[in-house]
């Protein structure tokens, strides 16, 4: 019996690798966003977690999990107006310069 050998590894030992096809811009703007998202609501939540609740109130389960769920949303909202200027810089350093648009310059004026 043959062992068993993953597809990438079967394709490398047979000199057929292909490379991964990249992703679009977009793609990566858009992965940057909920990674920026993700870390606003965690920070959110261990600002909460750390106080016993948020004003010091006791919660129980329902109203923590609400809490939860209307600190993503927050979270989902604030990335998509802008968030804190992370989601920006993961891009710019993820996507390659063959990839971004050219920066324009203005026209030298004679």
């Amino acid at each position: 019996m043959a062992p068993l050998i993953p597809i990438g590894l079967a394709d490398a030992a047979a000199g057929s690798l292909t490379p991964a096809p990249k992703d679009s811009p977009e793609k990566i703007k858009d992965a940057a966003r909920q990674f920026e998202a993700l870390l606003i609501s965690q920070m959110m939540k261990g600002m909460r977690e750390s106080e016993g609740g948020w004003m010091g109130t006791d919660e129980d389960d329902a109203s923590s999990s609400a809490m939860e769920y209307a600190q993503e949303m927050f979270a989902q909202s604030l990335t998509a107006g802008g968030g804190l200027g992370l989601a920006n810089l993961v891009a710019k350093g993820l996507i390659a310069p063959s990839e971004a648009p050219a920066p324009t310059t203005p026209a030298a004026k004679p």
